[in-house]
């Protein structure tokens, strides 16, 4: 418990590599059950116990293990704060230990310890909840029960397709919340031959490439919704040109990261965007990764 220990733990926590989500299917490739946790969860209910006291980790803990409950019961979950612990978060871990054992006391340097080796998967753990959440459930941008609210008051009934739809959860959240809306729910699925969360939709989805969709709905919907296109990848553009010859117009909602982890270069670079402030009110910047809700031209 000196200086040099604690200049040792922040740089283990700095260099801690990337954590991967424990696997959502058993061997048969069918989900556990309800009751029951994989790796993940439990790792983060153990680092809740142990850094009980210490009111920051146990508030960032608790959110993630709150949304993982709600999603879990196929329900969808509440805003995040930023999961990232505070930079002087070391220097409040030592002053615990140091409120509780004076220097010197081989029963801190053992509790001291312990934090050190926790401290930094628990930084990791955290960093890494979307990992966890596109490995668990197939939900790539975080879509919060509050923010569906909000889209679904923009939408206002407009008959609405949605592209690219993964599970389906944007188009399940406005399904719950307009039972009578048209929402026409497409994606190619092939992404499902590598991923088995995949093989769990949380709603009806039509099997149908982005393209596909906005020959066969194009004309009979007043919004489309597309969201985290895939890096790299020009679909995106593809999907823009195809929009702006449309006869009518419909709007284009796209969720992504701009010039970032989303959609591709040409795409931002040719796109007309406008960052909707109404829309963005309550989606969720939890991570490193700073997707937007923006209007399309």
């Amino acid at each position: 418990m000196n200086p040099k220990q604690l200049r040792k733990l922040k740089r283990q926590v700095q260099q801690q590599p990337k954590r991967k989500a424990a696997p959502s299917t058993d061997a048969n490739g069918l989900r556990p059950d309800a009751g029951a946790h994989n790796d993940y969860i439990v790792e983060m209910n153990q680092f809740r116990d142990q850094f009980n006291g210490l009111g920051e980790a146990v508030f960032l803990i608790n959110q993630v293990l709150e949304a993982d409950r709600l999603l879990s019961r196929g329900l969808l979950p509440q805003p995040l704060p930023e999961l990232l612990l505070p930079d002087n978060f070391q220097d409040t871990v030592y002053q615990h230990v140091l409120k509780q054992y004076p220097i010197g006391d081989k029963r801190g340097d053992k509790v001291w310890n312990a934090f050190s080796n926790a401290l930094p998967r628990l930084d990791a753990a955290l960093r890494n909840f979307r990992d966890y959440l596109e490995d668990t459930y197939g939900m790539w941008a975080y879509i919060s029960a509050p923010f569906v609210n909000d889209l679904s008051q923009h939408l206002n009934g407009r008959p609405t397709l949605e592209l690219m739809a993964g599970n389906g959860y944007i188009s399940k959240g406005l399904r719950d919340k307009q039972p009578s809306q048209q929402i026409f729910t497409t994606d190619s699925k092939d992404w499902t031959k590598e991923n088995e969360t995949g093989k769990h939709p949380v709603t009806e989805i039509e099997q149908l490439d982005a393209l596909s969709a906005i020959e066969k709905y194009g004309d009979q919907v007043g919004a489309i919704v597309m969201s985290w296109s895939p890096d790299g990848q020009d679909i995106d553009w593809q999907v823009l040109q195809k929009i702006r010859q449309l006869k009518k117009q419909p709007e284009f909602i796209v969720i992504g990261e701009q010039n970032g982890a989303t959609d591709s270069k040409t795409f931002w670079q040719n796109a007309d965007l406008t960052e909707s402030e109404p829309l963005n009110r309550n989606f969720s910047r939890f991570d490193l990764i700073h997707d937007r809700v923006y209007i399309v031209k």
